[in-house]
């Protein structure tokens, strides 16, 4: 481990460009230095990994973003759990975690992959796993959940220590049972991104007017 720590703060990190120009958005991602590839990117944090390690990721924090200390008491309180990353190290600016390999909900949604109930409830699963930890589940929706061999996995933990109550996920749930599970369940369509986008974009709005 102490190796891969290196090679992160002498390989990566110098070389590695990332801002974040809008909390609400996604990271943008400048450059990734040879060999490391991008896995994805989130509102705080770039993923990537290297080929030599790829049972590991590295978390990047863009400049400014808050919450590395907090993610790492997160998963010191999730522990172990089937439906979780494991945090095996960090630095000033980033966290090793044990690497998720699935698809997104939001991916299956747009290529058409379909989506077992199952999923839903492991996924509600080890989010009342995660409220008995002491806990609080927040922004968890498509982006930040996998599916991986069927089963249903948590992705991004990150605001799991925020004390506001937040409805993202129920009302995933919601628009599962009344929509995906009746209409696209057996025979599932590809949703097209843009269209999946908007729909991000117009439930954000909605729900700042509300709050």
């Amino acid at each position: 481990m102490q190796t891969f720590m290196e090679m992160v703060q002498k390989g990566l990190l110098p070389r590695l460009e990332i801002r974040s120009a809008d909390p609400r958005e996604p990271v943008e991602v400048i450059s990734v230095p040879k060999p490391w590839r991008l896995v994805g990117a989130g509102n705080y944090a770039a993923v990537v990994l290297h080929p030599e390690e790829p049972d590991k990721v590295v978390k990047v924090y863009a400049e400014g973003r808050p919450g590395l200390r907090e993610e790492v008491e997160v998963y010191r309180k999730l522990g172990r759990h089937p439906a979780y990353s494991e945090c095996y190290g960090a630095g000033d600016t980033f966290l090793v975690l044990k690497r998720l390999t699935g698809v997104t909900i939001y991916e299956c949604l747009r290529r058409g992959i379909r989506i077992p109930e199952k999923v839903i409830r492991d996924i509600d699963a080890a989010l009342e796993y995660a409220r008995k930890r002491g806990l609080n589940p927040h922004d968890v929706h498509g982006k930040n959940v996998m599916m991986i061999e069927g089963r249903g996995v948590v992705v991004d933990v990150s605001d799991f220590l925020k004390d506001e109550y937040c409805i993202m996920w129920s009302d995933f749930k919601k628009s599962y049972y009344a929509l995906y599970k009746p209409l696209l369940l057996r025979f599932p369509v590809p949703l097209p991104g843009p269209l999946l986008n908007m729909l991000r974009k117009g439930y954000r709005l909605v729900r700042r007017r509300e709050s």
